[in-house]
């Protein structure tokens, strides 16, 4: 039995439950991301509402394992959605490095709510992780066949029922809504609508957990593969390598040449910078006085040039002696004399 000072806190449980299922609704459907500052805040500040409030029903001890839900007042079911309401607004929360704590807080929720529900029997579901008993032998031979298979199976036929239900129970709940929120609804139109809404968020609480679970299993994977990673010592650097250099490519250079005519003694970069540095080259003017092993090869390129010149000039002079002897002992016309007259 509640006390005096409960029933003193009875009317604020109210305004605390329709304040959180307003901020639950303005978060799911706005436009702004999740983790913005406005969003954040009204998580929090539903978050902390929805504290209070099962606080206040843990004081009032509003439900009792010894009664049934036909035993619980019309106004009072709405209450049982509080463990729903947290574990939603728990998923909205937005802090990566603490994301798996979230995930688990959110999880217990859901699973609150979903062992009250079936407690008082609002609907037909099976807990999550819970075995069915109900199947018999061939069923269970199959499984042992086929697990993932009959698992997918099952998984994929529970979902289309559950989208199934979520829609005739959105389409009925719209229909009792005005109704019900304007206070023109007798007390069974009023417990078939709250009744509704239970259910709905059974189906809503068995998805997010099956969500949960898989996000929950990536995160653990991820931290383990970080943790091997850290775990093994870092790779020794190995030593460089030293050139090596194969005999019969060297033995075959020997014998048949490098496969060029010579090798070049300097780059072209150090030919430039050799002739920049004595001002030999053609956009710097006067050169300088080259040293003496350039003075030494340039003198020598004269001479042998000057050489060339001087037997060119020998074999011209020879060819034009030759020239004048033919053309003194041949006139012109000798040889076209046979056919004249």
């Amino acid at each position: 039995m509640a006390t005096a000072e409960d029933e003193l806190l009875l009317p604020r449980l109210p305004e605390l439950f329709e304040t959180s299922k307003q901020l639950l609704d303005e978060v799911e459907v706005a436009p702004e991301p999740t983790g913005s500052r406005m969003i954040q805040e009204k998580v929090f500040k539903g978050l902390d509402l929805l504290k209070k409030a099962v606080e206040m029903l843990s004081q009032l001890d509003l439900f009792s394992r010894n009664e049934d839900l036909e035993e619980i007042a019309s106004t009072d079911l709405k209450y049982l959605m509080v463990p729903a309401f947290q574990g939603a607004l728990t998923m909205k929360q937005v802090n990566p490095s603490k994301r798996l704590d979230h995930l688990q807080q959110a999880r217990e929720h859901f699973l609150n709510y979903l062992t009250q529900c079936q407690y008082y029997h609002v609907a037909e579901f099976e807990l999550p992780n819970a075995k069915n008993n109900s199947t018999d032998n061939n069923t269970a031979s199959s499984s042992m066949a086929y697990p993932n298979l009959v698992a997918m199976a099952s998984q994929r036929q529970a979902k289309i029922e559950r989208y199934r239900q979520k829609k005739e129970m959105e389409h009925r709940l719209s229909a009792l809504k005005s109704a019900v929120e304007g206070g023109q609804a007798d007390d069974e139109r009023v417990r078939e609508y709250y009744l509704l809404h239970l259910r709905r968020w059974i189906g809503i609480s068995l998805e997010e957990i099956e969500s949960i679970d898989q996000e929950i299993k990536i995160l653990r994977e991820k931290d383990s593969i970080t943790e091997a990673s850290t775990s093994h010592s870092p790779r020794q650097d190995r030593p460089p390598m030293k050139p090596f250099v194969l005999t019969r490519n060297v033995a075959q250079a020997k014998v048949f040449g490098a496969g060029y005519p010579s090798l070049a003694s300097m780059t072209v970069n150090d030919w430039y910078e050799q002739h920049r540095k004595y001002g030999a080259l053609p956009d710097q003017g006067i050169a300088k006085t080259p040293p003496a092993e350039l003075k030494g090869s340039t003198q020598q390129q004269e001479d042998q040039e000057q050489k060339e010149e001087d037997e060119d000039d020998e074999q011209t002079l020879h060819r034009a002696r030759e020239w004048d002897d033919w053309k003194d002992t041949h006139p012109r016309g000798y040889g076209n004399r046979q056919n004249m007259g």
